[in-house]
């Protein structure tokens, strides 16, 4: 009688398979990581639902700063104290901000609250739909927000330098209006509005900025508030050439000549 041998081969995975294992000890089935990776980790809601057109103000705050403040050392116990500050500070702001007291004792709202506001690591975007807001409220809203910017250097850094080493000292901000779009039934926005603010929050070394077109300053504006602001023409990039926005004039005058000469006035603009 034959014996018939049969050899048993054993597959071996590769290194770099027992390497990956070894270090994660991770096992998971296609389904599963499909589950624990995908669009629905961003919490954006339908992406398939047609997007919703809204006229908005947008605005992008910027803590100046805010990556050398986490690099510093134990930044791991500073980065939770401080944003935990600055965020209830931040609100708290914002609420106060956009209400008043009338005469029967009770709190409104003089404009409406944002239908959005989004972290963004070193900052925060506010999306406020404007298409029911009066071209007063857009300009207080403006000045709201500026006094915001300012309480923050005056009121707020000075006493979270106290609990922190070396917070962002500055807080930073641009302002567009324009149209966005929804994503994912208002779960998001997007728009060129949103972008506009972004590169008005980086303008040089300024700290406030938004433009003329949108914001009717000189007709609406208080007029206590509306000196605080003076118009230059800038090139802003990926918004285009001679853009005519307004500044604090104060911060202005303190540019460096270097800066000053990224800024034409109204009757150099044509030289």
């Amino acid at each position: 009688m034959r014996k018939i041998l049969v050899r048993r081969i054993k597959i071996r995975k590769s290194r770099l398979q027992e390497t990956v294992q070894r270090q994660t000890g991770i096992r998971l089935n296609d389904a599963e990581i499909k589950k624990k990776f995908s669009p629905a980790v961003l919490d954006l809601g339908d992406l398939s639902a047609p997007c919703r057109e809204i006229e908005a103000v947008a605005a992008i705050f910027d803590l100046s700063g805010f990556t050398r403040f986490c690099n510093q050392v134990d930044s791991y116990l500073a980065i939770p104290r401080f944003l935990n500050g600055f965020l209830d500070w931040f609100f708290e702001g914002v609420r106060k901000g956009l209400t008043e007291k009338r005469n029967n004792g009770q709190t409104y709202l003089w404009a409406g609250l944002p239908v959005m506001v989004k972290f963004l690591g070193d900052g925060l975007l506010l999306i406020w739909n404007a298409r029911g807001m009066k071209e007063p409220q857009i300009c207080r809203l403006v000045a709201t927000l500026y006094d915001l910017c300012r309480d923050y250097r005056s009121d707020f850094y000075p006493g979270m330098s106290l609990m922190v080493n070396k917070p962002p000292a500055v807080l930073r901000c641009g302002i567009a209006r324009g149209k966005v779009f929804s994503v994912g039934g208002g779960k998001d926005y997007v728009g060129h509005c949103i972008n506009s603010a972004s590169r008005l929050s980086h303008l040089g070394s300024l700290t406030f900025c938004f433009p003329h077109h949108g914001f009717p300053v000189r007709e609406f504006m208080p007029v206590e508030d509306a000196r605080l602001f003076t118009q230059k023409y800038v090139t802003i990039r990926g918004v285009g050439e001679d853009e005519l926005v307004w500044v604090v004039g104060t911060e202005f005058e303190r540019l460096s000549e270097r800066e000053k000469m990224l800024f034409r006035d109204l009757e150099n603009i044509f030289v």
